[in-house]
């Protein structure tokens, strides 16, 4: 090869920049879209940047709801950006971008903070974003809605699909992921938890506590959880040397010992899960119980459950459906909220799974029960979980059906294959995101078999499907099948209509 001369390189290097200053010139810098495009929700998330860690610092008064800090955002531009969205619900009062001031818009109702920052950001630029507000979360709405949790048991930032927006800025879709640090101050006799490890406790000032937390696996927002209260924390390692932290409402009564003695177990559960899934995903495992809420949720490393999940007694079967999400739903997040099956179908057949293990009903009993006690006009025929529709994503048909779909499956390539397509999954999409499309191409390519036809029939087309989970002739208990209920059974449905109850649709 030619070596080239040094006027030679002058010469090209003056011909690229000039093509590079005709195309800046033609390509200004516009604003990011206000959401990723996600059909249930259309101000979810944003356009044109990718949040890479999120450095929460707040002061939470819960005599007052009072909640004020500073959100700092480290993000990339992934388009020029002349301004960008934020999703946040409560009241900024300044704004930096890369330490200069920057024009700011609290968009009231819609959730939306619009920044523009004193220079524009080009495409690849890593920029930090640091927000200061001070606001009253339970009085702030975004479409109407607010799902902050405020009472006796002091206040929850628990929510699915939304609840980030209520107490820090961010791009608040489960497609971008982040790592986290979280410090909460709040008065001595509260105790703030969030995700991940329990970095340090000090004493800030008089009266006054400061939590600080860390996360440092990708996490998806609306699995962020805040939560401040009386709350008894407890602190142990698993066997295999991870954090284990959970804490208990100081109002749970009679439902006490019976949390504890599900929650507790996490741990063991997980390493059964584990063995179904592959490697359990983070650095952390724990659980907390509240009275706020009805519904639990799968908040990454530390899932939030309802008290009145343990009225009755200890309930496994729901530490086995939250924790089935940090594989299926935190470690893979769904790409749109269509694809709610993914989380949901996934997790209830983690119900069932434990349920085996545990002696309570075999997953095949539990499927051809579920199938056999649904006559053919039952409502769980009518919706499809592919895509159940912003107002039904968390419908029994996405729970039931979609594990009755799992179970056809399995059924259709055999226990091997199954289980080698759900760990193939978590290798593949571990830390991002995933579709329904995606999976069901992972399954072809795994089970080497054509699967269309099944998925259409048990995800996308309304009816009860002809033949049922197990196959056609599921000779070995088919005949006691609709009469005799595993004893897991009713737990778990119970489990599903208060995982529905109260979510934010």
């Amino acid at each position: 090869m030619r070596a080239r001369t040094r006027t030679g390189l002058g010469v090209l290097a003056a011909g690229v920049a000039s093509v590079l200053l005709a195309g800046t010139a033609s390509a200004a810098p516009t604003p990011g879209a206000p959401g990723v495009g996600d059909s249930y929700y259309p101000n979810a998330g944003n356009g044109g940047t990718d949040v890479l860690h999120y450095d929460i610092r707040l002061t939470y008064q819960p005599a007052t709801d009072v909640l004020s800090g500073t959100t700092t955002l480290l993000l990339t531009a992934t388009q020029d950006l002349s301004r960008f969205d934020l999703d946040f619900a409560l009241k900024a009062s300044s704004v930096l971008v890369n330490n200069r001031p920057a024009q700011f818009a609290n968009q009231n109702g819609n959730g939306e903070l619009v920044v523009t920052p004193a220079q524009p950001l080009l495409k690849g630029q890593t920029a930090t974003v640091v927000v200061a507000y001070s606001d009253t979360p339970s009085t702030e709405k975004v479409d109407g809605l607010n799902a902050w949790k405020k009472g006796a048991f002091g206040a929850l930032g628990v929510d699915e699909p939304q609840s980030s927006a209520w107490w820090f800025p961010a791009n608040d879709h489960p497609t971008d992921k982040a790592t986290y640090d979280v410090s909460i101050e709040a008065p001595d006799d509260n105790v703030a938890v969030t995700n991940g490890t329990l970095v340090r406790t000090t004493k800030s000032r008089a009266g006054w506590t400061r939590w600080q937390w860390r996360s440092t696996k990708q996490q998806a927002t609306y699995l962020t959880s805040f939560i401040v209260g009386k709350y008894e924390l407890n602190q142990a390692t698993t066997p295999d040397g991870k954090p284990f932290i959970s804490a208990y409402g100081s109002d749970l009564g009679d439902s006490l010992y019976a949390a504890k003695a599900s929650v507790e177990r996490t741990p063991e559960i997980d390493a059964f899960l584990a063995t179904k899934f592959g490697p359990y995903p983070f650095e952390a495992e724990g659980g907390v119980v509240t009275s706020g809420i009805t519904f639990s949720l799968e908040n990454q490393t530390r899932p939030t459950y309802g008290a009145r999940n343990f009225i009755a007694g200890s309930n496994t079967t729901l530490i086995a459906h939250e924790n089935a999400h940090q594989w299926f739903g935190d470690n893979v997040s769904l790409g749109r909220w269509s694809d709610i099956w993914l989380n949901e179908g996934f997790a209830s057949y983690a119900e069932w799974l434990w349920s085996e293990h545990e002696g309570e009903g075999t997953v095949a009993e539990l499927a051809q029960y579920t199938y056999d006690s649904n006559a053919a006009d039952a409502a769980l025929w009518k919706l499809v979980p592919a895509d159940p529709g912003a107002d039904n994503q968390f419908d029994n048909a996405v729970y039931d059906r979609g594990a009755l779909t799992l179970q056809a499956l399995r059924t259709a390539v055999g226990d091997e294959a199954f289980f080698k397509i759900l760990q193939a999954w978590q290798v593949q999409k571990g830390g991002s995101n995933g579709r329904i499309q995606d999976f069901v191409a992972l399954a072809e390519k795994v089970s080497g078999k054509p699967l269309y036809d099944l998925f259409q029939t048990w995800l996308y087309t309304a009816g009860k499907p002809a033949v049922g989970p197990n196959g056609a002739s599921p000779a070995a208990f088919t005949a006691r099948a609709a009469s005799v209920k595993p004893q897991s059974f009713d737990q778990i449905q119970a489990n599903h209509r208060n995982l529905a109850a109260e979510h934010k649709h």
